[in-house]
This record gives structure tokens, sequence and C-alpha cells, in this order.
């Protein structure tokens, strides 16, 4: 296919696909929030407006003294995972993604959108000191290069499909498609 076509396939199947990850962590999330915090600890957790949360919030947690312990099982559930499974998968997530997409052609084994997703989504989930941007930028550059795998893409255009699953992903998971665009171009630029 000429390069606008292309591009124009791949860009929306990545893009699908990689917000549909970026989606599934948002509500994984969320799952193990309820788990851990509300039924473990009893803890209410605030929720930004535009999530479904309130200006008036008041925090609340019926088993305080629980908190140290749920926090550590949610860190010691995911350090076995990670440590387990795909090493690759462990820290932050940009940092891996934007290895990967230097100095590797942009691969990406398979399984550590998987792994990442899950432990991202425990660790977040039961209260640990994580965000989102790092753990949604390694799914959707795996899920990114997964898809380049499928399609045989060679490794500059791998490259740029790892490129816009970050930026679908981060687009997603923060309800600003602009915004990860330019972050995808932005934190992958690399002076000549």
């Amino acid at each position: 296919m000429p390069y606008f076509e292309k591009w124009l396939v791949l860009g929306i199947i990545i893009g699908v696909v990689a917000g549909l990850g970026a989606m599934a962590l948002y509500f994984g999330i969320r799952l193990f929030e309820y788990l851990f915090l509300d039924l473990l600890a009893g803890a209410k957790v605030p929720h930004p407006v535009g999530e479904g949360g309130s200006v008036m919030f008041v925090y609340s947690v019926i088993r305080p003294y629980t908190l140290p312990f749920v926090v550590g099982l949610g860190g010691l559930i995911s350090g076995v995972l990670v440590y387990t499974i795909a090493p690759e998968a462990e820290g932050h997530g940009t940092d891996a993604a934007i290895d990967a997409y230097h100095n590797k052609q942009g691969k990406i084994r398979r399984r550590i959108p998987f792994v990442k997703l899950v432990t991202s989504a425990i660790t977040i989930g039961s209260g640990g000191s994580a965000g989102r941007e790092g753990p949604t930028a390694q799914l959707a550059a795996g899920i990114g290069s997964a898809i380049a795998d499928m399609f045989h893409l060679n490794p500059q255009d791998r490259r740029i499909a790892v490129a816009v699953g970050i930026g679908a992903g981060i687009g997603t998971i923060f309800k600003a498609p602009i915004g990860g665009a330019v972050l995808a171009a932005e934190v992958l630029y690399r002076r000549p």
C-alpha cells in the first residue's frame, strides 16, 4: 500500500487497540482499588471530577491499621509477577518504551503489555506510589510493537508503530488525544 493509506489503516488499528489497552488499565486500577482499598481497608478513595468524583469528598478509612499491609501486599504480588514472568516490565515504563524505540528497533516482547497492565493495576489499585503515565506508555508501546509483528513491519515502521501506540495510550488514559500525540513525538525525539 502507499505510505499514507498504509499508516491511515495501521494508525487506526494501533490507536484503537492501544486505547482499549489503556482503558483496560484504567478499569483494572478501579477494580483493584475496590478489592484492596475498599474491601480490605474500608477506604473510600477520592477521584477526579472528570472520572466520576466529587468536589465535596471526605476521606475516610474504616481500618487504617490495614493500609500498610494492603500496600505491601499489592507490591509483593506485583513484584513476584514481574520477577517471574517479565523482568522488563519493572519500573516506571516510559524509560523502557523509549529504550525499545531507540535501542531495540521498537521490539518489545508480547508478554510485556499484559504483565505491565496487571502489575500496574495491582500496584496503583492497592495504593502504591505510582502513576498511570509510565505503565500506559509501556503497555501501549508493547501493543504497537505486537501489531508491527503481526504485519511484519520493518524496523523504521515498527518504531512509528510504537510511537503511535504511546500517543494513543497516553491520549486515552488522560482523555487528551492531542496531548498524547504531542507527548509521543516529544518524548521519543532525539537530536541527530
